[in-house]
């Protein structure tokens, strides 16, 4: 079905007027969605910019529609970041799309948006931070496709064939080699921009057939929108109908022209890292997917961050694969190497179902089901042992916290696994720590539960803790795996609509060890050389505790 599409330059924060004159569009047009392609917010310099944001927040200033915006040249407020991390909205209607990310909306239309400028380093993993990589631009790659893909700056060589001329005056803005790159690999109906002083819109332009689709050729339009109130009078506004689910053209129209996009020879260079994939999905987005509206399914297992059949998934973090589920390391671990001397790598580990489900529960075969729950608790039984026998003897014997976030809403259940000192589990300090915050939090109650049962019976959405120790003054090296342990269980009862905050378990573990600086896992994320050491270190101190090598 189309659907009626509303494109806006930069806004540099004249908010009221920009949204004013947008709702009265809304009245006559009924757009389906809006997108802001440069700046939403200026400098924040003048008291009048203040005014608007303070408006906006206090919702004084209506959003007419879902509106999504993405980064400009310029960083976003600390009131909108800051609104942001606590609503994934900025207000009703308005979504942040992120500095990269990947949405589809309600009507099926897939966006793909990277904003900032081109920075040959990182300068900043800050989602906000107004700058991105090449290898941020190679890691949307993993979208495949696009419906609209929004950069803040131009492809290399879009003018090339084109007899659209630019205003008289006007400067070419910079253009970029990756972004070239990410346009003639998604092959978008329409890549979005903005040039601040002028309009700019390219005569469209066809992408080679495929041998999957050898008669069809991909259209693609390129506009470029002026600033909201530019000097010029240049059109700052665009509006178009699209139908997603229409099937690429098989004719050239009148006007078009063969790709411009010269691409690069690394084009298909493999991912970087495992967070240039991670960022896609929704559970640790770095995109900051806007959750609270958006009503379109999660992703498939081709785009999933667990899921094996994810080409960009990155393996040097997989440790240990079963017959239903597999070990990995964190990404961005809340400890560090030399957190727990005894191990010497952080210990933090994802064991996660081979099945793409939110939840134990909702995996469809009952015998994968129970199969799947039965190996991963070994998985967190073997990790218990090998925790219990490298740290026997230390002045830091170990135990364990397990949490699990079930929601039928998800995309792909896991469990975390901390290691943690034993006598903060001995002494009951992680289950009060738990109570403590989600009393804060005023979420409802924790229950204890049985250390035992069956998660993957229980239905309705909860988060669920185990934690695990040996009992104090026991020799632990020769005490039996759970001969003489300290376990509990607690479980928090969710309701579907309950705004959860997925990151719970890490705010509470962190706060707990002393290190609260480390609780956003995007503040921490190792080089990949540093992942590898820390995997194949664990790898190693796992070998003999880890029953898939078993003969």
């Amino acid at each position: 079905m189309a659907s009626k599409i509303i494109v806006i330059g930069d806004v540099n924060c004249e908010l009221r007027d920009v949204f004013t004159k947008l709702a009265k569009l809304q009245v006559k047009q009924n757009f389906s969605l809006a997108i802001i392609t440069g700046d939403l917010f200026g400098d924040c310099s003048t008291e009048q910019e203040l005014d608007q944001i303070s408006a906006l927040l206090q919702e004084n200033i209506s959003v007419p529609l879902p509106t999504y915006f993405g980064l400009g040249s310029r960083p976003l407020p600390t009131r909108i970041i800051e609104r942001i991390e606590a609503n994934d909205e900025v207000c009703p209607n308005l979504y942040f799309l992120g500095r990269r990310g990947t949405l589809k909306t309600a009507e099926g239309i897939r966006i793909v948006a990277l904003g900032g400028n081109l920075e040959t380093e990182a300068k900043s993993t800050d989602r906000y931070h107004p700058g991105y990589t090449e290898a941020d631009a190679r890691a949307l790659y993993g979208a495949h496709s696009a419906d609209l893909l929004i950069t803040h700056q131009w492809p290399k060589s879009i003018r090339f064939r084109s007899q659209v001329a630019l205003p008289e005056g006007a400067t070419t803005p910079d253009e970029i080699q990756c972004i070239a790159d990410l346009c003639a690999t998604l092959k978008p109906r329409y890549h979005l921009s903005s040039s601040a002083g002028f309009f700019f819109e390219r005569e469209p332009f066809f992408h080679m057939p495929t041998e999957d689709q050898p008669d069809a050729k991909p259209l693609t339009r390129f506009i470029s929108l002026a600033s909201y109130n530019n000097t010029s009078k240049q059109k700052w506004m665009y509006a178009f109908t699209l139908d997603p689910s229409a099937a690429p053209p098989l004719s050239v129209p009148a006007g078009a022209t063969a790709s411009p996009l010269s691409t690069s020879q690394n084009k298909r260079k493999p991912l970087t890292s495992q967070k240039d994939s991670y960022s896609r999905f929704a559970v640790d987005d770095d995109s900051h997917r806007p959750r609270k509206r958006a009503r379109a399914p999660p992703p498939g297992p081709d785009q999933c961050f667990f899921c094996l059949s994810n080409p960009n998934i990155a393996t040097h973090l997989i440790t240990s694969i079963g017959n239903e589920s597999y070990l990995t390391t964190a990404k961005g671990p809340l400890p560090t190497s030399k957190t727990f001397p005894s191990l010497g790598f952080p210990g933090h580990m994802l064991i996660i179902p081979f099945t793409h489900s939110p939840t134990l529960h909702s995996i469809p075969d009952a015998d994968s089901r129970s199969n799947t729950y039965s190996e991963m608790q070994r998985y967190r039984t073997s990790l218990h042992t090998m925790l219990q026998t490298r740290s026997a003897g230390t002045s830091t014997p170990l135990g364990a916290v397990t949490w699990e976030v079930s929601r039928g809403n998800g995309i792909h259940t896991h469990w975390q696994f901390l290691p943690v000192p034993s006598d903060l589990v001995q002494r009951g300090l992680v289950e009060a720590a738990f109570k403590v915050e989600a009393e804060n939090l005023k979420y409802p109650k924790f229950e204890t539960v049985s250390a035992t049962s069956d998660p993957a019976h229980d239905t309705g959405d909860f988060f669920r803790v185990w934690a695990w120790a040996p009992a104090s003054g026991t020799d632990q090296a020769d005490e039996a795996p759970r001969a003489d342990v300290v376990e509990k269980c607690l479980l928090l009862p969710l309701g579907p609509d309950f705004r959860f905050d997925l990151q719970f378990g890490r705010r509470v573990m962190a706060k707990l060890m002393g290190l609260e600086k480390r609780i956003n896992w995007r503040d921490d994320v190792q080089s990949e050389r540093e992942e590898e050491a820390d995997a194949m270190a664990f790898k190693e101190a796992f070998k003999e505790f880890d029953f898939t090598l078993e003969e």
